[in-house]
């Protein structure tokens, strides 16, 4: 399956609910991205910050495991997701 880059944003939309929902990953996200709470609301929209939520999230296997578990979506869907995103482009330096 492969994502739209409107699907990847809904995508990462639900990820960044999952994130605030998370009493234990939140505060490791906004120590890591720099955000404050304020910001999540202002930046939901931003298909680059919901890049960077599905990147954090794709940091370790259990954060992807219980995200995917808890939505119901296939544990591949968040890099698939993020390959449809601003950023995801490969760099070929030859």
């Amino acid at each position: 399956m492969s994502f739209s880059p409107e699907a990847a944003e809904t995508f990462g939309l639900k990820a960044l609910g999952w994130l605030a929902s998370n009493e234990e990953l939140m505060p490791v996200f906004l120590g890591s991205s720099g955000a404050a709470v304020d910001d999540l609301k202002a930046q939901a929209s931003d298909p680059a910050f919901l890049a960077s939520v599905l990147d954090f999230i794709m940091m370790d296997d259990a954060w992807v495991m219980a995200f995917c578990d808890e939505i119901g979506a296939k544990y591949e869907d968040p890099m698939l997701a993020r390959h449809a995103m601003p950023g995801s482009e490969q760099v070929h330096w030859t």
